[in-house]
């Protein structure tokens, strides 16, 4: 079960470059940080807490004086027989306002923090995951790396889609690949209808999840399960948005996305089998970039990745086009004050790697026979 640490507060200086920090409650963080520029689905506590139930949770908040400067969740998650404990954050640090000439001096004053808090004063090994950023350098990572930390395993999929979604309609059109335009195109002669969902709606979006699932018999790696706890968080929070596209009366295609900070993300989707004939995943798209566009403050659309298929990567990067970037996720990133426990960090990590794939091979060769049978009874 997930645990709350202890309400805490402390300040450590080092040449004068720490910034104060503590632990807030989880609900308390979740509000505070909704309006926080960089902030994200994995740094929520009610995203967190329903994800990752086997580990303590640590919401830190950093401050200086009076200014509230930025935030990370920290998850702990404590190795076998106790040998070590990893205090991962996952796209975090993050900052409370991402534009000025100070950002990354107050970034590296978060990761020194961290370091200082749970590196040396409590033995344990850092573990941070950069967001995939525009162009050749991964800028987090580099200052991770500048900072003594070690680059770790990476996700099986690395790249990244992000759309721009500053544009207006007539530049965002014009951004998008040939292909992308011609079938978006076809959706609006399609008879169909967009409009946006509310909190109550969960019930209709994993009705279709769920039949699709039924349908397609993919491995689902997805944190779908969270998605009822995210959309009974409260107004004035970073509760996520649904949308739908029906024709008539028949919902055939949703999407949940998270809309808060400067880049929102598409978190988990829908489709029934009419959909793809009238390209309903294009008009839904279209209308969530203008949707993001017209009343949040984000200027990235974070698509996430394709897990290998290639039709979800024509898909997205035709989405992208000449408007955005695709790029890779950098290896997770370690630093450890004491030997050990980088040590032992590593080794879980690499273990892990190894169950991950096995598991992964197991599943598919598993869901390829339960296609097989299921041609042969259509047969």
């Amino acid at each position: 079960m997930t645990t709350l640490a202890p309400v805490t507060a402390g300040v450590s200086k080092r040449n004068g470059t720490l910034l104060e920090h503590r632990v807030l409650p989880g609900g308390e963080w979740d509000r505070l940080v909704s309006t926080f520029d960089g902030v994200c689905q994995e740094q929520l506590f009610a995203y967190a807490s329903l994800r990752w139930p086997g580990v303590d949770l640590e919401p830190v908040l950093f401050s200086e004086g009076d200014k509230v400067l930025g935030g990370a969740l920290v998850m702990l998650q404590r190795l076998p027989l106790g040998v070590a404990t990893v205090a991962l954050i996952k796209w975090g640090p993050f900052l409370a306002q991402s534009e000025g000439p100070d950002r990354d001096v107050v970034m590296e004053r978060m990761i020194d923090t961290l370091v200082a808090e749970y590196a040396s004063k409590r033995s344990m090994m850092v573990s941070i995951m950069s967001h995939a950023e525009a162009g050749e350098v991964n800028g987090m990572a580099a200052m991770l790396a500048a900072r003594g930390f070690k680059p770790g395993v990476g996700v099986k999929y690395p790249m990244r889609y992000v759309v721009d979604v500053s544009l207006d309609d007539t530049a965002r059109l014009a951004a998008f690949s040939q292909k992308w335009r011609y079938n978006l195109r076809k959706a609006m002669k399609a008879g169909l209808a967009f409009e946006t969902g509310a909190p109550g709606d969960i019930g209709r979006f994993m009705t279709l999840y769920r039949a699709m699932s039924e349908r397609k018999l993919f491995p689902d790696y997805s944190g779908i399960d969270t998605l009822e706890g995210l959309m009974a968080m409260p107004d004035g929070t970073a509760r996520p948005e649904l949308f739908f596209v029906s024709q008539g009366d028949k919902t055939i295609a949703g999407a949940a996305i998270f809309t808060a900070g400067t880049t929102a993300c598409y978190l988990y989707g829908a489709t029934d089998d009419a959909a793809l004939d009238l390209r309903a995943g294009y008009l839904l798209h279209w209308h969530i970039i203008g949707w993001l566009r017209d009343n949040t403050k984000a200027r990235l659309y974070d698509l996430g990745g394709t897990d290998g298929f290639a039709g979800l990567h024509q898909f997205k990067s035709g989405m992208v086009g000449d408007a955005g970037h695709i790029s890779p996720l950098p290896p997770t990133m370690n630093f450890a004050s004491h030997w050990p426990a980088f040590a032992a960090g590593t080794a879980a990590y690499k273990g892990r790697e190894m169950l991950t794939r096995g598991r992964d091979a197991v599943l598919a060769a598993r869901l390829e026979m339960q296609k097989r049978l299921r041609r042969g009874a259509r047969a």
